[in-house]
């Protein structure tokens, strides 16, 4: 059921782009390539998709999106700053107008008080500024927390191209 509807919306997503002459690049972590898989899946998303960044560790986020160190330090890996800019270092280190960033536990393990198991944070990007952040608590299977993420995030980014706001 979640799988057609993240096709449906990755359908929408792609015609949204065309239409607006758009590319999007993507930074995963917790999703570990799930959301560029989804987009992939449709075809022709070449004219749309530009490249997507799986980011698990601090290094790979440190090298390929530019966040900065200090910034993983202070907020740790899961944290809407460094959600932003992994958003942001996609962006720039990509050919696409617009970025989406998740970054999260997916678990079982790994949670505390303050993040628990199923705490992603989003950012999407645009023109060198965050245009959306938000952070949700999903519950379920590691499966279900990744697959609501890929769900809420592309959602997210067709409300955006939809209403003309990037």
């Amino acid at each position: 059921m979640t799988q057609s509807i993240i096709q449906d919306i990755s359908i929408q997503l792609g015609n949204a782009l065309i239409k607006n002459h758009l590319r999007i690049a993507l930074a995963e972590s917790c999703t570990g390539g799930l959301v560029c898989q989804h987009l992939t899946n449709i075809p022709g998303s070449s004219a749309w998709f530009d490249r997507g960044f799986i980011t698990y560790s601090n290094e790979a986020k440190i090298e390929l999106l530019k966040v900065d160190q200090t910034t993983l330090l202070k907020f740790g890996a899961v944290s809407q700053e460094v959600a932003s800019e992994m958003a942001l270092g996609a962006l720039k280190e990509s050919h696409a107008q617009i970025a989406l960033s998740i970054t999260g536990i997916a678990g079982p393990s790994g949670g505390s008080t303050e993040k628990p198991v199923g705490k992603v944070f989003f950012a999407i990007a645009q023109h060198n500024k965050i245009i959306f952040n938000a952070s949700k608590v999903f519950p379920g299977s590691r499966e279900n927390i990744r697959e609501s993420s890929c769900l809420f995030a592309l959602n997210q980014v067709l409300a955006l191209t939809l209403n003309s706001q990037v």
